[in-house]
């Protein structure tokens, strides 16, 4: 199930870039919901749950703040402010309200990705009902930890959801044809060599797991127990 994020920004440009990035990296991780105002923000939170929020504080209608004392009231969803707002004052301001994480005008969108995921890790709770064991390979789908033989390993949005379609899949060979539709959905530029490329980056990231990923010659990929 996609986790739900709550991107409140008045500038189109930035709104635009900033949910645009997050859905064509996370491939199919996020549920974008956007909002360009403060009072439309209110009324979003005050009605629907999300697993995080990212919030400009200076907003026509309500602030950020305002947003993120609404929030707070029902919920301890992380919030990550992005903002022009640089001094201590406001940095202050922002965590006594309750934000999680502060990211200053301008910023780079892969910083404030990588700033959301880590956010949303620390924030989920592991359960034995979320795990996928392959071998040495132990994948938690609500944590979005990959570890191999108990090490943590670090891998990006499009190898952890190709690694989970194998895991999911495990001892079954995949095409590329469904590799790619099921991590790049409904991106046709991709071509097949785009699905070799990130099996190899995938394997490099596995280390000493790394064989259990099999290449099936002229059928595609299958990952197994050893």
């Amino acid at each position: 199930m996609p986790y739900r994020l709550l991107i409140v920004e008045d500038s189109p440009e930035l709104l635009e870039a900033v949910s645009d990035f997050f859905r064509e990296e996370g491939a199919g991780i996020w549920n974008v919901v956007t909002a360009s105002n403060g009072d439309d923000a209110l009324r979003i939170v005050t009605g629907e749950s999300f697993d995080l929020m990212i919030l400009d504080i200076m907003l026509p209608g309500a602030s950020g703040f305002d947003i993120c004392r609404a929030v707070r009231r029902r919920s301890d969803c992380p919030v990550i402010f992005i903002t022009a707002l640089g001094s201590e004052n406001s940095i202050l301001k922002g965590y006594e309200t309750g934000c999680d994480d502060y990211v200053i005008k301008p910023f780079s969108t892969r910083h404030l990705y990588a700033k959301s995921l880590a956010l949303l890790k620390r924030a989920s709770r592991s359960y034995a009902g979320d795990e996928i064991k392959c071998g040495d390979i132990l994948l938690n789908k609500k944590t979005m930890l990959v570890k191999v033989r108990n090490r943590e390993i670090q891998i990006n949005s499009r190898e952890y959801f190709l690694l989970l379609f194998m895991l999911e899949n495990k001892g079954s060979i995949l095409t590329r044809k469904s590799i790619l539709e099921h991590v790049w959905h409904d991106d046709l530029d991709v071509s097949d060599r785009a699905v070799d490329n990130v099996i190899r980056r995938l394997r490099e990231c596995l280390a000493e797991a790394a064989g259990q990923i099999k290449t099936v010659i002229g059928r595609g990929y299958r990952i197994t127990e050893d």
